[in-house]
């Protein structure tokens, strides 16, 4: 018909104008918490690009979700407000005749929610931990940023240097202050100039020219001053450990093949996620009613609402089953069958409102 090709051109158009809104907030707010990091060293810069990337696929399951819903929330609630609806209820097509549409609409998002849900989510986070991991075990040297104080890996160093080794195989620095604690004793070590060696057995070091080493006990004056020509400081390598495994960065599979609590917790949701969407893209329908004389905003408010009241109930679903307060075949569907009578109600609301008998009365 007319009205579904016409319906899904413009559930498209907007919802590629709300994706690129949703997802520019989405990058930007990531990327100011990221550099945040690396303003206080806890994040190197050079894998601000990586983790933005898999932060973004971590999220897209729930921003594709809410796209879906304010797209098709936002181009039905325009058809009310320019009295096409009235036109379509008129000319014997009722409500739940753009189900049709929208189901074509939604299915294909749905279905990418779903796929991103069950399987790239949790590959992102499960690469991004593997990625940060790789990051905190760099030793003292690659942890250098210049122009900030640096922690050491063991924490009984921190560093300030004024330029780091460059990429391109340059190992000078230049300005170098060293704050440790050794045996007690508070050591201070200022150098104009360092580089860094590789000694035969593998140990690298630091290597500081021309400075000081100021050595004593907090609180008390005594203090030692040493100069020095040369000065080499082994540079520490943080240990390896195994990656931390959580529910989130398990794949589908694991957490069906570990059936604990927490995982059936995390399942659960990535099970809700596309059935959500789904739902919501439904409860749209009814939801998208704006009376032309009233202000356009309530019914928006109202939809974002029912947005916020889903996904916090499909939360607190999801921490009951991971504590073991509810099965998880009762908590899987539980959420889901509450919005369905819901959305059952809005429809057989609107439908008693907007039904073509009434219409051709009140004409």
């Amino acid at each position: 018909m007319i009205f579904q090709r016409a319906a899904q051109r413009e559930f498209a158009q907007t919802a590629i104008a709300v994706f690129v809104a949703l997802f520019a907030i989405l990058l930007t707010t990531q990327l100011i918490r990221l550099l945040g990091k690396v303003a206080t060293g806890a994040t190197a810069s050079e894998a601000v690009a990586a983790l933005l990337g898999f932060a973004a696929l971590n999220y897209l399951p729930v921003l594709l979700s809410l796209t879906l819903f304010v797209a098709i929330l936002l181009s039905l609630s325009r058809v009310y407000r320019d009295s096409e609806m009235a036109i379509w209820f008129s000319s014997g097509v009722s409500l739940t005749a753009w189900m049709t549409p929208v189901l074509r609409f939604a299915f294909p998002v749905v279905l990418a929610i779903a796929v991103l849900a069950l399987f790239l989510s949790p590959w992102a986070l499960n690469k991004r931990a593997e990625y940060q991991q790789r990051m905190d075990h760099r030793d003292d040297v690659a942890r250098l940023t210049p122009g900030a104080f640096n922690e050491s890996s063991r924490g009984d160093r921190v560093f300030f240097v004024e330029s780091a080794p460059d990429a391109d195989g340059q190992d000078r620095i230049n300005n170098i202050f060293i704050n440790s604690m050794q045996h007690g004793r508070l050591g201070v070590i200022a150098a104009a100039k360092g580089h860094t060696e590789l000694a035969e057995n593998g140990d690298r070091f630091i290597v500081l020219s021309q400075g000081r080493r100021y050595e004593g006990n907090a609180g008390s004056a005594e203090y030692r001053v040493m100069e020095f020509d040369s000065y080499a400081i082994r540079i520490e390598t943080a240990e390896t450990s195994d990656l931390e495994r959580t529910a989130k960065n398990l794949s589908t599979l694991e957490l069906l093949q570990e059936p604990t609590n927490l995982n059936k917790g995390e399942l659960l949701w990535r099970i809700g996620v596309p059935v959500s969407a789904l739902v919501l893209a439904l409860l749209a329908i009814p939801l998208s009613f704006v009376n032309p004389r009233a202000g356009r905003t309530n019914n928006l408010i109202f939809a974002l609402l029912t947005f916020m009241i889903y996904s916090n109930l499909l939360s607190v679903s999801q921490a009951w089953v991971a504590q073991g307060r509810v099965p998880f075949a009762i908590g899987v569907w539980a959420v889901h069958v509450l919005m369905l009578i819901v959305l059952l109600l809005l429809f057989w609301r609107r439908l008693q409102v907007f039904s073509p008998w009434r219409i051709r009365r009140k004409g």
